[in-house]
């Protein structure tokens, strides 16, 4: 029996399963899909919010702040992309101008730090591209950017590497209370545990709900984007975004840490959890929508789209709590924008909750650091030529587009919890991210996943599951015949 079953490793998964890593605990991380962060966490805005939007006084604002501030050094501890690059929000109209003010006192309740309003001519000078349009803006300078993917892995990487076991392509499909715990039916056996997090993204209340009398209920929210070509990476070098309404903070205009710019999101409920499907129509509004606040976003550079679901809970605040009726039950639900950010805060609530609960002593081996995949865009000429001396694979480049080598392939692959697929290679060196999105590097990808993992051709996926990239022989030699 585990004493703690996380289900779902996506960002709040593993944000938990690092910091319960921290003591002598037994833990084990499930998950449906065949790799960490291929849910919500794979699919967002890459953003780290200030917290001036969330209501003063919710779960979700301590948790926003909060996350904040622990970004920055846990990006140091574990090596993966964070840049504080300051946000705006505009105002387009003087009858507005309320709204903003009320929404910079709330980041004053929430004790946003050094935030401001800007005027007309302050704003266009910080931002020159920004429309003609807008006559205020809130500037937040703790706003920031990160790197979804490398956050995500980071913190499971790290968590692996301090004794937590992951079980990939793991559906939990019941969960029952026994003398002690708890028993998760999977397709891949039963699991027994002392105490189960419930991480499950979009799936939560399923979980939630079959515990617990006090049912809760998650909408599936869809947000499309738009990615465009790094050609425009200086465009904004501030998040842009708009007043919010109803459905959230409306359609931003960001820089990544990679150095594209991205537009979106939308904002629509639907009931479907695994749909992840993009719209004419949305990708439309997305596109006509980012021009409002930048009128010179060139939409003919967008180089890919996509989508993906936030966990919408009714009552629009984060769940994070031992359940009354259903002990040693811990929910972490109802985690929607911002849970990328608050992720680091709500990896320690819940391993406060748990281990009041289980009382474990600290693990003295704990480790805290990772080192990433080496970078050679990110050394010395020097430093690459030494690199290339002692591990040749490093001279070979797979990606052209990101400029991307078979020696980062190749750690990719065989690092802890490593990639065993084409997107998993793509989350971790972003071979396949780049203007061609893997039309040339595929192939070549392909052959050394294969050699690294001693799998077949046709054996080899894009994400798990039925997702094979190669089906079949046109055409087979003699001897196969």
């Amino acid at each position: 029996m585990y004493d703690v079953v996380i289900i779902g490793a996506g960002v709040t998964g593993s944000s938990s399963a690092r910091e319960l890593s921290r003591y002598n605990l037994n833990i084990c991380v499930i998950d449906k899909e065949e790799d960490v962060c291929c849910g919500t966490s794979k699919a967002n805005s890459a953003i780290v919010h200030s917290g001036i939007d969330c209501k003063p006084g919710t779960l979700m604002a301590e948790m926003n702040v909060k996350g904040n501030e622990l970004m920055e050094p846990l990006s140091k501890e574990l090596d993966f992309e964070f840049k504080r690059n300051g946000s705006l929000i505009l105002c387009f109209a003087e009858e507005d101008m309320p709204h903003l003010k009320e929404l910079y006192q709330q980041g004053i309740d929430n004790k946003i730090p050094d935030i401001k309003i800007l005027n007309k001519e302050e704003l266009h000078e910080m931002e020159p591209n920004i429309s003609d349009e807008a006559v205020a803006a809130i500037y937040a300078p703790s706003g920031g950017i990160v790197c979804p993917f490398g956050m995500n892995i980071a913190m499971a990487e790290n968590a692996y590497d301090n004794g937590v076991e992951f079980r990939f392509n793991t559906e939990v499909r019941t969960i029952k209370k026994i003398e002690g715990g708890y028993e998760l039916a999977t397709n891949n056996g039963s699991i027994r545990t002392k105490c189960v997090v419930n991480a499950a993204g979009v799936y939560a209340d399923k979980f939630h709900n079959m515990v617990s009398a006090k049912k809760i209920h998650i909408t599936p929210r869809r947000g499309e984007y738009c990615l465009l070509d790094k050609t425009t990476g200086g465009l904004v070098s501030k998040t842009i975004f708009q007043l919010p309404g109803k459905y959230g903070k409306g359609i931003l205009v960001t820089p990544t840490v990679h150095g594209n710019t991205l537009i979106g999101p939308t904002a629509d409920d639907h009931d479907d959890p695994e749909s992840t499907s993009t719209t004419a129509e949305g990708l439309a509004h997305v596109c006509q929508a980012a021009t409002r606040s930048v009128p010179s976003v060139p939409v003919r550079q967008v180089i890919t789209s996509f989508s993906g679901n936030r966990a919408h809970e009714d009552n629009h605040e984060f769940i994070i709590e031992e359940l009354s009726d259903a002990p040693f039950f811990v929910d972490a639900a109802g985690i929607e924008s911002p849970g990328l950010t608050s992720a680091p805060a709500i990896g320690v609530k819940v391993a406060d909750i748990v281990c009041g609960l289980l009382k474990p002593e600290k693990n003295p081996a704990f480790n805290g650091t990772r080192k990433g995949i080496v970078d050679p865009k990110k050394l010395s000429e020097e430093e690459y030529a030494k690199l290339i001396k002692e591990k040749p694979a490093y001279g070979n480049i797979i990606c052209r587009c990101e400029t991307v080598t078979e020696g980062e392939i190749i750690d990719a692959i065989t690092r802890s919890l490593g990639a065993k697929s084409l997107d998993g290679v793509k989350r971790r060196t972003r071979a396949g991210m780049g203007r061609c999105q893997a039309g040339f590097c595929s192939p070549k990808t392909m052959e050394i996943i294969g050699r690294e993992l001693g799998l077949s051709q046709l054996e080899i996926t894009k994400n798990g599951g039925k997702s094979n990239m190669v089906v079949g022989y046109s055409k087979k030699s003699a001897q196969e015949v």
